[in-house]
């Protein structure tokens, strides 16, 4: 654990690890909502003449439903449609996600959260969603340890993931921090190149059916396999980190 925080500090040549926030991905890290996200993505495309695969969905994860969404059109169609046109097909998709049973907190949340709050930790979110329900529940569950000012959205930068802007923000958000001051918890390829894109110790909890290596290969400076085994870690690097401070 701590030769992993070593290599990290000497890859960014930073002098220091001293975390006072974790940015956590919303869809697969706070909620198990990946599978009906993968469902929404395959019918609501499927109404556009697009063919989305689970395995897009697990791949394209992270990222601003309209990008993925132009994405796939200039694909599939060999043309480019405008953001106006993206956000009408997103709408669809957001229609069919809400249409289903509400996706559960992921097993582990709850106590990870009490823990980072008891060691006066920082806690925002960073999502490429930004459908106001998804929003307002993650105040209704997390209300206790989040702020809506420590939320980013999809609509709070220009480029979404794997660019570092949307972690950028995030920085900024929980009080214009360094790099070095935060983790970033992902369980996304795109969402892990983002969070190392910028330069934050990034851990993947791989809560999905992809292989870990699709993880490790962008960058991941730890991964896991559930909240619980990370917790658990979460907690000695924060307390031998603040020690060493």
């Amino acid at each position: 654990m701590m030769r992993q925080v070593a290599d990290y500090l000497k890859k960014h040549g930073f002098e220091a690890f001293a975390p006072r926030a974790v940015l956590f991905d919303m869809d697969g890290v706070l909620y198990d909502s990946m599978p009906n996200h993968a469902v929404a993505w395959q019918e609501s495309m499927a109404k556009f003449g697009i063919r989305m695969t689970a395995a897009d969905a697990y791949a394209t994860e992270g990222a601003r439903g309209i990008d993925t969404i132009r994405d796939m059109v200039r694909r599939q169609r060999g043309c480019d449609i405008d953001e106006a046109e993206a956000q009408r097909m997103y709408e669809e998709k957001s229609r069919c996600f809400h249409a289903m049973k509400e996706a559960p907190i992921m097993p582990g949340i709850p106590e990870l959260m009490a823990s980072l709050a008891e060691r006066g930790m920082k806690i925002g979110v960073v999502t490429g969603s930004g459908q106001r329900p998804l929003l307002d529940r993650l105040l209704r569950d997390f209300g206790h340890y989040l702020i809506p000012e420590r939320i980013v959205t999809a609509y709070d930068v220009s480029r979404g993931k794997p660019n570092p802007d949307p972690y950028l923000k995030g920085l900024q958000k929980a009080g214009s921090l360094q790099p070095w001051e935060a983790i970033v918890v992902e369980n996304a390829p795109l969402g892990v190149r983002a969070g190392v894109a910028a330069r934050i110790f990034t851990v993947a909890v791989n809560t999905g059916p992809l292989p870990d290596c699709t993880l490790s290969r962008e960058g991941a400076d730890l991964l896991f396999h559930d909240m619980y085994e990370f917790k658990d870690i979460l907690d000695k690097l924060i307390d031998r980190t603040n020690e060493a401070g």
